[in-house]
Order: C-alpha cells, then sequence, then structure tokens
C-alpha cells in the first residue's frame, strides 16, 4: 500500500508539472502572440490520459472557450448545484418551504455526509439541507432534498423547464457517482452546465433572494479548492461545486468575479479509463488557469 501510495503521488506530481509546463507560455505571451487554448487544452489532455471538456463564458464581451463541450460527462456532485436550485425554485412558490425541519434516521445515512450525521436527532430544516449540500457536498443532505422534491426526475424536471435538454439526474448518492464510461445516466455536457449555471446565477431563472442563496452556499464551498479556485487571480471571488466519482472523475463548475469586471462561467469536467484512477484536481486547474490566462 505504502508503494502504491507512493507512485500515485509521484504520478500526479509529474501531471502537475507536466501541466503547469502546458500554460506557462501562454500566461508568460503579450496577448497577441499567446498560443492557442485550444491546442493547450488538447495538450493537456493528451498529457492527462483521460477526457477532459471544457466551456466557459466571459461576460465581458459574450466570448466563448469549448473543448469536448458537447460531450456528455458524469455529474457526480455538481448536479447538487442543480438539486438546490430545484428547492429554491420550489420555494418561490411555496413560502416558508426552506424554514422546513425534516427528520432523518442513522440508517439513512450514507457515506460523506459531515452535516448531516451530526443532526440525526434533531434533524435539519431545507436550508440548512441546502447548504450542507453545496458548502461541503454533504450526501445525504443532497437525498433528503431529492425525497423532498419527488426524486432525481424532479431535477432532471427543473432543468427542462430552464431550457437545459442535456442534464439528466437519475439516480441517489452514491450510485449517480458511478461514472462509468457510456452511461448517460447522472450525465451532461459541459456546454449545458456552463448555460445553466449561467442562469441561474447571473440571470433570471431564481428569484433574486433564491438567486443570492445559491451565490452564497457557492461562494462558501469548502470542497475542489485545488480546482478551479486554485486558478483565480487573486482578488477574484469564486463559487463553485466541485464533484468527484469512479474512473478518477474529477469536475468543477464555477461563477467567476474578477474585481471590476463582468463575470466567467466554467464548467469542466475530466473522467479517466480506469475505474480505480485517482482524482486528478491538477487537471481541472491547469484547464482553467489556461482558459484565465488566455482572457486576462
Amino acid at each position: 500500500m505504502i508503494h502504491s501510495l507512493s507512485r500515485r503521488a509521484l504520478l500526479q506530481a509529474a501531471a502537475a508539472t507536466a501541466a503547469a509546463a502546458l500554460f506557462a507560455p501562454l500566461a508568460a505571451a503579450s496577448p497577441a502572440n499567446r498560443p492557442d487554448p485550444i491546442n493547450l487544452l488538447a495538450e493537456l489532455e493528451r498529457a492527462s490520459g483521460g477526457r477532459l471538456g471544457l466551456c466557459a463564458h466571459n461576460a465581458a464581451d459574450g466570448a466563448l472557450l469549448r473543448y469536448r463541450a458537447d460531450e456528455r460527462f458524469p455529474l457526480c456532485s455538481t448536479c447538487k448545484v442543480m438539486a438546490v436550485a430545484a428547492v429554491l425554485r420550489k420555494s418561490m412558490d411555496r413560502p416558508g418551504l426552506l424554514r422546513q425541519r425534516v427528520r432523518y434516521t442513522k440508517k439513512g445515512l450514507v457515506s460523506h455526509s459531515p452535516v448531516t450525521e451530526r443532526h440525526v436527532t434533531d434533524g435539519l430544516d431545507i436550508a440548512a439541507l441546502c447548504a450542507a449540500t453545496l458548502e461541503r457536498s454533504d450526501s445525504t443532505a443532497l437525498n433528503l432534498l431529492l425525497r423532498s422534491l419527488g426524486g432525481p426526475g424532479a431535477v432532471t424536471a427543473f432543468a427542462r423547464s430552464m431550457g437545459d435538454t442535456a442534464f439528466r439526474l437519475d439516480r441517489r448518492e452514491p450510485e449517480l457517482n458511478s461514472a462509468i464510461p457510456g452511461d448517460e445516466r447522472d450525465s451532461s455536457t459541459p456546454a449545458a452546465m456552463e448555460r445553466s449555471l449561467r442562469r441561474l446565477v447571473l440571470g433570471d431563472a431564481l428569484a433574486p433572494r433564491q438567486r443570492e442563496l445559491l451565490w452564497r452556499w457557492m461562494r462558501d464551498c469548502t470542497t475542489g479548492a485545488e480546482r478551479i479556485r486554485a486558478a483565480a487571480p487573486q482578488g477574484w471571488t469564486v463559487g463553485n461545486r466541485s464533484g468527484s466519482g469512479d474512473y478518477g472523475t474529477t469536475n468543477d463548475i464555477a461563477v467567476l468575479l474578477p474585481p471590476d469586471r463582468p463575470p466567467v462561467c466554467v464548467a469542466v469536467y475530466f473522467t479517466q479509463p480506469a475505474q480505480d484512477a485517482p482524482a486528478r484536481g491538477e487537471v481541472v486547474a491547469a484547464a482553467a488557469r489556461i482558459l484565465t490566462a488566455a482572457w486576462f
């Protein structure tokens, strides 16, 4: 086991070094002479040994950066943004919904439930479950929200109501993280997720109060610090929701707020051929650095 972990650490360190070498020339060059970011993303993908997808939108000028943006990738915990948004949309028609207390038992807990495991005796209200879902990626909290909505299909229906025809949520935690290659369950495309995130956080898909709650919980996210957040230049505000699963699936979606500039929305998805492959946050960070270096 020690040998395996050491080898994995060495491989990850080598990948991080290779990724840094790819985007460094882009950041160092003048805007007129910068390498094509699509070529750099392709090089990053080849070096990683996995499949990479990215879609980003710059509100300053409407620019888009797309790489495998219309291919399907496993959602893993990035689906939690859509699930919480579905609850927030429901709360617009049901005043008091967010204060409704939900009871559950220890038997209902699933793996990675850092908040809900501490409240088995007293339960949590819907707002607290939403916060736990987005800030701590609490898996039991997501399952309880899905139960309150009527199941995963209700989240897919909400996505459709916004015009998102790619998103689909089929299962609950932890099964939704199986990330089996070619399995369309619990998947979407980087382009669809970027557009939906933009509508939810920056558009009018939610009322102002609900939109602010969603943004606050994403801004306070405690997971994925080594992914898109690591690529954001100093002084930027970031709200994100990361996701990880089998086959080394490593995802992150985020809204980036540069100082005194319009926001950038980005969705980065990465998955690998081997079921037991490790998460590769450095690949997601490298993709995001290629983006920020290209535009800023």
